[in-house]
């Protein structure tokens, strides 16, 4: 699945629900999302989301994915 960094934009000014793997991605800011793209060919379903979920709460992207390694696994 590819996301184009126009489409990452529109989502930003509409806050349209993009999804990753099944995943929604609001709340999270562009950035983020890039990340979340490139990051979600290398992990599982409950590794995004657990990522998602935290990053939502306040963690960085480093943050939340050494969490959910430990949590969740890859």
């Amino acid at each position: 699945m590819r996301i184009s960094h126009k489409e990452i934009k529109k989502f930003m000014a509409t806050k349209k629900s993009i999804k990753i793997k099944g995943v929604s991605m609001s709340g999270l800011n562009q950035r983020q999302v890039g990340a979340m793209k490139k990051h979600a060919k290398h992990h599982s379903v409950k590794h995004i989301r657990g990522m998602v979920s935290m990053m939502n709460k306040g963690k960085t992207f480093t943050q939340s994915h050494k969490l959910a390694m430990k949590k969740i696994g890859k």
